[in-house]
């Protein structure tokens, strides 16, 4: 009894203590949880960069873009995503202000005023940046007895992918050169027409995109091909007679691409680099800033970027408003068209 007694009053005695233990335990715990949530990073913010197909421009600089917003900007995350183009770039961001795309400007106005493509869904788009512009290749090769426009006439085509910026203005100019019901007409990628012309599929095929086009190059180099890029330059004064002054009289230099006899006379339209009105005004300064700072890392994964440039930035040269984000940059900058 006595014993039961003594042990009793023993245990008594070291509650204080084992209560002390415990508390100390929860300190130390609550310490340690503490210190790790001010180790742990935010959560990172996720953005995706809609680019076009794997065969032209838009991929592998998207790719340069996302990988070097991820490296230099703290706490974003970007991906490239393979897209149809210019058109699905841009109902993806509709929605979304965590994506960007890359857009032809026709495609881009359509979207916003709610036309053509977009007809009814005026969507919310801003400009981060004027980009450089897309090069008209009307292709064919060789041995097809095709010497101009005209002479698709009764043939077969390719107008673009469907969801693209190129097929948009491959039907304006069919229409300016009163073939829209002439050509029987395929939708297919750069990459699928350049194999679908090889094999003798289609005739002819329009492609709208930077210099050069990695697909367009593969069909120069193909063995036994000559390459013939068709003037289409006398287009573009009907084209912008009905659609607003977005298209250009332009060159493809005969040394761009092998085979290539003379300087292609042909049409060009800016691409613009674009992202949902909701997109916040940090994120956009963060990417047009990022983008401008290390255009030298860019310029290593597509040349086309050497005509990013902070001399193309003015509102008169995207039909698109330009994001305040992006707006702040060019103030810092001292960009004329914004000061």
């Amino acid at each position: 009894m006595w014993a039961f007694l003594v042990n009793r009053t023993i245990f008594a005695s070291q509650i204080p203590l084992l209560e002390t233990s415990v508390n100390l335990v929860k300190l130390f715990a609550s310490t340690l949880c503490l210190s790790f949530s001010v180790m742990l990073p935010a959560t990172a913010e996720n953005i995706s960069i809609a680019t076009g197909g794997t065969g032209g421009v838009y991929y592998p600089v998207g790719g340069g873009i996302a990988s070097l917003l991820s490296k230099k900007v703290p706490g974003l995350e970007a991906t490239a995503e393979v897209t149809g183009g210019s058109v699905d770039n841009l109902k993806l961001l509709s929605n979304d202000p965590t994506y960007i795309g890359f857009s032809m400007a026709d495609a881009a106005q359509d979207a916003l005023r709610g036309e053509n493509k977009f007809e009814g869904n005026k969507e919310p788009v801003r400009t981060l940046m004027v980009l450089y512009p897309n090069h008209l290749h009307l292709a064919t090769v060789e041995g097809r007895d095709i010497n101009s426009i005209a002479d698709l006439k009764d043939r077969r085509i390719s107008s673009g992918s469907p969801g693209s910026a190129t097929e948009v203005m491959a039907l304006r100019m069919l229409e300016a050169a009163g073939l829209s019901d002439d050509v029987t007409r395929e939708r297919l990628s750069v990459s699928e027409s350049v194999n679908a012309l090889k094999d003798g599929k289609i005739d002819a095929f329009f492609w709208v995109g930077g210099l050069p086009t990695g697909a367009v190059t593969d069909l120069a180099n193909t063995p036994n091909t000559t390459l013939k890029l068709l003037d289409n330059a006398d287009l573009t004064t009907a084209m912008n007679e009905k659609y607003g002054k977005l298209y250009v009289k332009d060159v493809i230099p005969k040394s761009v691409y092998r085979g290539m006899e003379k300087d292609n006379q042909q049409a060009s339209v800016m691409n613009i680099l674009v992202a949902n009105a909701e997109m916040s005004d940090e994120t956009a300064y963060n990417i047009v800033k990022t983008i401008f700072e290390s255009r030298d890392d860019l310029i290593a994964v597509h040349k086309a970027t050497t005509e990013f440039s902070l001399d193309k930035q003015d509102p008169e040269s995207s039909p698109i408003p330009f994001h305040p984000g992006a707006v702040k940059y060019f103030k810092e900058r001292d960009v004329k068209a914004f000061n």
